[in-house]
C-alpha cells in the first residue's frame, strides 16, 4: 500500500468516526428518546437541515458516479434531460407537497408515511398503512443492501481490502449514527455529507481543467465528437456518430422527476421541518444545489474525456461500469502531487462514501420505521411502553440491516436488480396516493 493510499484511507477514517460522533452527540442530547424525535426528529429540523439532507438522500452515489460517467461517454442529452427533470421534480415537490404534508401530518400525529396515508384517508383497519409498509420493505431493504455494496466495492476496488470486511464495516458505521441518534443524526450526517460531496465536485472541476489543458481544450475536444453537445441528440461511441434522441426519449428522461412525490426518505423531511413556513427556505436552497451539483457532475464527465485524450487518466471504455469510476481516477491522480493533494483526494472519495451514505442511512429508517410502528404496533396491534417501543425501533433497524447485509453478501447476486425498479416503484405506488392525500 503507497503512502497515498495510507493518507487517504486516515483521511476517510477520520470522516467515518466524524459521522459516528455525530450519533452520539444527539444521543446525548436525547435527540432520539421517544418514537416521534427517533422517527422525525420532533419535528425541529431547520430550512437548511431539511434542504440539504433531502438532497444527499436523494442523489446517493449516482451523482459522483453515474452522472459523471454517463455523461463521460454519451455527452449531455441523456444526463441533460434527466437532471432537468429531477431538478423540476425537486422544485415542485417542495412546492406542493411539502408545506401541506408537513400541516397535515402534524394536525393528525403521523411521523411515518405509511401512517400519513392510513390517517388520511380514515382507514380504520390499517389496511393501507402496511401495504405502503410492505413497499417500503420491499424496495428499500435491497436499496440498503445496495449500499451497503457500494461500501465495499469502493474499498476493496481502491484498497483491495476484502469485500466483505469493508462492507460490513461501512453497514455498522451507518447502523451506529442511526441507532444512536435518529433522525437527527442521520439528516445531520446528511448536511454534512452533502457539504463533502459539494467540495468534491468543484475541486475536481478545478483540477481537472488544469490537467486537461485549459477550458477552451476541453470545449474543443468535446465538440470534436458528433452530437455530444448536442441537447437533442447524444454520442454513440460504439459507432463514434451522432445519435438521434426523440421527443419520447426526453419525456421519459425528464419522467424521473415525478418519482420524487413518492420517496418517503425525502418526504419525511418536509414532515420534520420545526415550522412549515420554512420550506420555502428549504426549496430555494434545495433547488439551487440541485441544479449547481448535477450541472457540475456533469461537466466532469467532459472534462474527464478530455483528461483521457491528455493521457493523465486512462480511456475508459463503453462499459457503464467502467466510465462509472472517473471520478476515482481523478482522485488517484490527484493523490499522486503530494501529502497535501493525497488529503484532498481521500475528501473526494469520501464524497462518494458520502454519497452512498446520506441515502443508505435515510432509506435504512424508513424501512424500519414501516416494520416497529406501522406493521407492529398499528397492524399486529402490539402494545408496547415507550421504553418498548425505542427498544423496538432500535432493533427493527438492526434486524433491517441484517437483512441487508445478507443480501449484500454476494456483490453479484441478482437482488440488486430490485434496485433500478425502486424509483419508478415508489413513484408510482406513493406519488399519486400522496398528491389526492392534500
Amino acid at each position: 500500500m503507497t503512502t497515498a493510499q495510507i493518507i487517504i484511507i486516515a483521511t476517510i477514517v477520520v470522516y467515518l468516526f466524524g459521522m459516528m460522533l455525530v450519533g452520539v452527540i444527539f444521543n446525548k442530547a436525547g435527540a432520539a428518546d421517544t418514537s416521534d424525535g427517533f422517527y422525525i426528529g420532533g419535528r425541529k429540523l431547520g430550512p437548511l437541515v431539511t434542504a440539504m439532507s433531502a438532497e444527499a438522500s436523494d442523489m446517493s452515489s449516482w451523482l459522483l458516479m453515474g452522472l459523471p460517467g454517463l455523461a463521460y461517454l454519451a455527452g449531455v442529452a441523456e444526463v441533460g434531460w434527466t437532471a432537468i427533470g429531477l431538478a423540476v421534480g425537486t422544485y415542485l415537490n417542495f412546492l406542493l407537497v411539502a408545506r401541506i404534508l408537513r400541516r397535515y401530518s402534524e394536525r393528525i400525529g403521523a411521523f411515518t408515511i405509511p401512517d400519513f396515508f392510513s390517517r388520511r384517508y380514515a382507514d380504520q383497519e390499517n389496511t393501507l398503512s402496511v401495504v405502503a409498509a410492505l413497499i417500503i420493505i420491499i424496495f428499500f431493504v435491497p436499496y440498503t443492501a445496495s449500499g451497503f455494496k457500494a461500501v465495499g466495492t469502493l474499498f476493496n476496488s481502491l484498497f483491495g481490502i476484502e469485500y466483505h470486511v469493508s462492507m460490513i464495516f461501512g453497514a455498522l458505521i451507518i447502523v451506529f449514527y442511526t441507532t444512536m441518534g435518529g433522525f437527527l443524526a442521520v439528516s445531520t450526517t446528511d448536511l454534512i455529507q452533502s457539504i463533502v460531496m459539494s467540495i468534491a465536485l468543484i475541486t475536481i472541476i478545478f483540477f481537472g481543467l488544469d490537467k486537461a489543458g485549459g477550458m477552451g481544450v476541453v470545449m474543443e475536444n468535446a465538440k470534436s465528437l458528433p452530437g455530444y453537445l448536442n441537447i437533442m441528440q447524444g454520442y454513440d461511441v460504439t459507432t463514434n456518430s451522432a445519435s438521434s434522441y426523440s421527443l419520447l426519449s426526453v419525456a421519459s428522461t425528464m419522467a424521473w422527476g415525478l418519482g420524487y412525490f413518492g420517496m418517503p426518505h425525502i418526504l419525511l423531511r418536509f414532515m420534520g421541518i420545526r415550522n412549515e413556513k420554512e420550506l420555502t427556505i428549504s426549496r430555494r436552497i434545495a433547488s439551487v444545489w440541485v441544479v449547481i451539483s448535477m450541472a457540475v457532475a456533469i461537466f466532469i464527465g467532459i472534462i474527464g474525456y478530455s483528461m483521457s485524450l491528455a493521457g493523465e487518466i486512462p480511456m475508459l471504455n463503453s462499459s457503464s461500469s467502467e466510465s462509472e469510476t472517473i471520478i476515482m481516477k481523478i482522485a488517484d491522480l490527484m493523490s499522486q502531487n503530494g501529502f497535501l493533494f493525497a488529503i484532498v483526494a481521500g475528501v473526494i472519495l469520501a464524497g462518494i462514501l458520502a454519497a452512498t451514505m446520506s441515502t443508505a442511512d435515510s432509506q435504512l429508517l424508513a424501512a424500519a420505521s414501516s416494520v416497529s410502528e406501522d406493521f407492529l404496533q398499528d397492524f399486529m396491534r402490539v402494545k408496547l411502553t415507550a421504553a418498548g417501543q425505542m427498544i423496538a425501533a432500535r432493533a427493527t433497524v438492526v434486524g433491517v440491516a441484517a437483512v441487508a447485509i445478507i443480501l449484500a453478501w454476494n456483490p453479484n447476486s441478482s437482488v440488486f436488480r430490485v434496485v433500478s425498479f425502486a424509483w419508478a416503484g415508489f413513484g408510482a405506488a406513493f406519488g399519486p396516493t400522496m398528491l389526492l392525500a392534500l
